[in-house]
């Protein structure tokens, strides 16, 4: 019998965390610390995307970069941290010409400008595989005021800013998997998936706020599952609870099971936090004064792992809780 491989935590734990620095946070958090001048810690973090993977072949090389950059910045929100610079690495195809660089190009320029943030460098090189990209995203924190994955403590209430699932039904439309959806929708949730928003506004207002935080990547369940694995806690999600956009909750509606998306699905890199129940008050406000919708969506326990129950209080089994990437 073939011996079962590992997973991308586990293979991290291995192979990787017994070289971790002391800022690296054991490697597991998204993001390492280093400690800097007048009380600040710099932030840095990496994440790569890969053609086929995390963007189709067909995708418009300005959203593409966009993307890439975006889901670096996301991150950086998650730890409460102000961007200030990103260095990139692409491995492209020998084939790719001039004019897919030049739109790249225009849509990294977009963002540096909408961003306020710049490029520090990098590495380029040819590949006969698909295109690979990377981004190594730096940013500031005031020293010891990073939102961390390890910080829920039971009782907390879990929110979400935005809305969820629409990415991943987005994709699934780019696929032709959704067939008979209205263009307008369609259209909104392809651009959910192709362009992220990082939160960085709402981020940067977390700390001392938030007990723990982290972007949703790999998938809702997923990603409160790290929260509640660093905390050492439980946590209940209900699913009635959770923000669908109006695009979201059409298409999800011709097909229940389709609500896997929300639970499961990736790209969403909206935040996922908890906080004590005397701040809902002072969250409210914050989302009104940031016309962002914040959502709770559960809560934290003791105990370990994560719960979804349905609008009776049954467990809903997730067939899919997230992304994997081995």
């Amino acid at each position: 019998m073939a011996a079962q491989r590992l997973n991308e935590f586990e293979r991290i734990r291995r192979f990787f965390a017994p070289l971790a620095a002391p800022g690296a946070l054991g490697l597991s958090d998204d993001a390492a610390l280093i400690d800097g001048p007048d009380g600040q810690q710099y932030v840095l973090t990496a994440d790569a995307i890969v053609e086929g993977v995390h963007f189709l072949s067909d995708d418009p090389p300005a959203q593409v970069a966009q993307k890439l950059l975006r889901v670096n910045l996301s991150d950086l929100a998650a730890k409460g941290a102000v961007p200030v610079g990103y260095l990139l690495v692409t491995a492209l195809p020998r084939a790719r010409d001039e004019a897919w660089l030049e739109s790249f190009a225009a849509g990294l320029a977009a963002d540096q400008a909408s961003f306020g943030i710049g490029l520090l460098g990098g590495d380029s090189t040819a590949t006969d595989g698909p295109a690979t990209l990377s981004v190594t995203a730096i940013g500031r924190v005031a020293s010891g005021r990073a939102v961390l994955r390890s910080g829920a403590r039971p009782g907390d209430d879990v929110y979400v800013s935005g809305t969820l699932g629409d990415a991943a039904l987005g994709l699934r439309a780019l696929r032709g998997e959704l067939p008979g959806i209205a263009a307008e929708t369609r259209d909104f949730l392809a651009g959910r998936y192709r362009l992220p928003q990082p939160r960085l506004a709402l981020g940067q207002r977390l700390p001392g706020i938030a007990h723990a935080m982290m972007d949703i990547s790999d998938g809702l369940v997923a990603d409160l599952g790290h929260i509640a694995e660093a905390s050492g806690v439980g946590a209940v999600i209900e699913a009635a609870l959770l923000p669908l956009s109006p695009a979201a909750r059409s298409v999800i509606a011709a097909d229940p099971l389709r609500l896997s998306a929300a639970l499961g699905g990736g790209d969403d890199y909206e935040l996922l936090f908890t906080a004590a129940a005397e701040v809902g008050t002072a969250l409210t406000a914050l989302a009104d004064e940031l016309d962002l919708p914040l959502t709770r969506i559960g809560r934290t326990e003791a105990g370990s792992g994560v719960e979804v129950l349905d609008d009776r209080g049954a467990t809903l089994a997730v067939p899919v809780a997230g992304y994997r990437h081995f």
